[in-house]
């Protein structure tokens, strides 16, 4: 009789299966658990909130419209009709005409196109440098307190006046070196981004501090990786959440400032329309002719709350907090 009492497996221990492949026992095996990609996630969280959705509906449809309108409404903005002067609303002129008998349609589209230009390349300048001096100033001990105190400066200097001062004291130097369009574009720009850094600096500075002190940075400071590379690979990613709503609210606030400084005269040339321009146009025939200020004061007030709710829609969205209920 044969003993198989070796062959027994033991009590309380399982019998372990040996991989055919030793490179694949080697492996971890890749099992599928519905895993989505975080922005999908985000994506998802942001469908929720109506007034985003809607908001993104509307700025893409004036994105669009400013963009393609030149080439689908024929008229030349600056194009003068005595004929048609201070005409309501009609099928040639769908939006009337002014008191020079320009088509108010084509002129609220290039106004929205300067108007958006303005609030987009202000609010990139802004962002570039809030973002840098954040950076600076969160990792980097050293240059935390001078580039804090540098940003309690512009926080405490009154924006407005400073602009009219930057815009009465260097528009026709710009004007005559780059033209009259090009300078005050140029002006207004550097001028709205170098007085709205200041929100994003503190709120990426903030961020910065406590991601330093994250186990994936001291891991990775821990092998030596160099400060250029720490910054470009583990922090800026991280911050992407505040500057991308940083970067909304500030298309929203650039507008709003390029439409003052148009409203009070001290922006484009009375030729080239912009919004606040049109606005600042029409309040003589305010009693006459009220359409004409309600144009260009509806598509301001609309575009700015468009934005600041796709930027409410943006930071519940990129709160981790929020996106995992």
């Amino acid at each position: 009789m044969t003993d198989r009492a070796e062959d027994a497996p033991v009590a309380g221990h399982e019998e372990t299966p040996v991989a055919a492949n030793p490179v694949q026992a080697a492996q971890p095996q890749n099992v599928s658990h519905g895993s989505r990609s975080q922005w999908l996630d985000v994506w998802d969280q942001f469908r929720t909130h109506k007034g985003a959705l809607a908001g993104a509906g509307f700025f893409v449809f004036i994105l669009l419209a400013v963009t393609l309108g030149p080439y689908l409404w024929i008229y030349d903005p600056t194009y003068i009709d005595i004929r048609a002067r201070n005409t309501g609303i009609s099928l040639a002129h769908p939006l009337g005409a002014d008191q020079l008998g320009r088509d108010m349609l084509a002129r609220m589209i290039a106004g929205g196109r300067t108007s958006v230009s303005v609030g987009v390349t202000a609010m990139a300048l802004a962002l570039f440098l809030g973002t840098l001096i954040g950076v600076l100033a969160g990792y980097f001990r050293k240059l935390d307190g001078p580039l804090m105190r540098f940003t309690d400066l512009f926080l405490a200097l009154p924006l407005l006046p400073l602009l009219l001062v930057m815009v009465l004291l260097f528009r026709e130097t710009l004007s005559a070196n780059f033209g009259p369009e090009t300078g005050i574009f140029l002006l207004i720009v550097v001028g709205i981004g170098v007085t709205s850094w200041m929100p994003t600096a503190r709120i990426v500075r903030g961020d910065v501090l406590a991601l330093k002190e994250r186990e994936f940075v001291l891991a990775a400071r821990s092998i030596g990786t160099p400060d250029r590379r720490m910054i470009t690979r583990h922090i800026l990613p991280n911050v992407l959440s505040p500057i991308m709503v940083s970067a909304t609210l500030g298309i929203a606030n650039a507008i709003i400032t390029e439409s003052a400084l148009s409203f009070l005269g001290l922006g484009f040339p009375p030729d080239y329309p912009t919004w606040g321009r049109l606005l600042y146009d029409a309040t003589d025939y305010l009693q006459q002719y009220p359409e004409r200020v309600i144009w260009p004061g509806a598509a301001i007030s609309l575009t700015v709350l468009s934005v600041n709710y796709i930027g409410d829609g943006l930071r519940d969205a990129l709160d981790p907090r929020i996106r995992g209920r």
